[in-house]
């Protein structure tokens, strides 16, 4: 598309506008004047120029938008796959504890009576045979 092709595309667009900027007014008026002078055409040529750059600067500006809604969704994919795997692994834990064929108001009865254990002890115990049979089962993987 050469100069005139995009000068007429865009005045058809400016007039199709219900509202115009005021040098897209002056725009679209000194297109449409039939006895332009040349100091007429130096506005015209001018007034070009800035609607040239403001739709370029509108396109950066869309562009810019779209990278950073791009860049959003990414990092909500990766923390929905992260939370996935995370409760995939714990279906994994419930599973290999034996426990996965209990009722699910049993297993949350008996999350929320782990989570008031305050006794650190009793955890140090829990974390140590929980990562031995972890470690069992790694092995046994391994060597299979």
């Amino acid at each position: 598309m050469d100069k005139d092709d995009w000068t007429k595309d865009r005045v058809a667009y400016l007039k199709g506008l219900k509202t115009r900027t005021e040098h897209q007014e002056l725009l679209v008026l000194l297109f449409d004047k039939p006895d332009r002078d040349k100091q007429d055409d130096r506005k015209l040529d001018v007034l070009l120029r800035a609607e040239k750059a403001a739709v370029r600067a509108n396109k950066a500006r869309q562009e810019a938008a779209n990278l950073i809604r791009s860049e959003e969704k990414a990092i909500k994919e990766a923390e929905c796959k992260a939370r996935t795997k995370r409760l995939i692994e714990l279906g994994g834990l419930v599973d290999l504890a034996g426990i996965s064929a209990k009722d699910k108001g049993e297993l949350l009865g008996a999350f929320l009576g782990l989570s008031r254990v305050v006794d650190e002890e009793r955890w140090a115990k829990w974390k140590q045979e929980g990562d031995t049979l972890l470690a069992e089962r790694e092995q046994a993987k391994k060597e299979t």
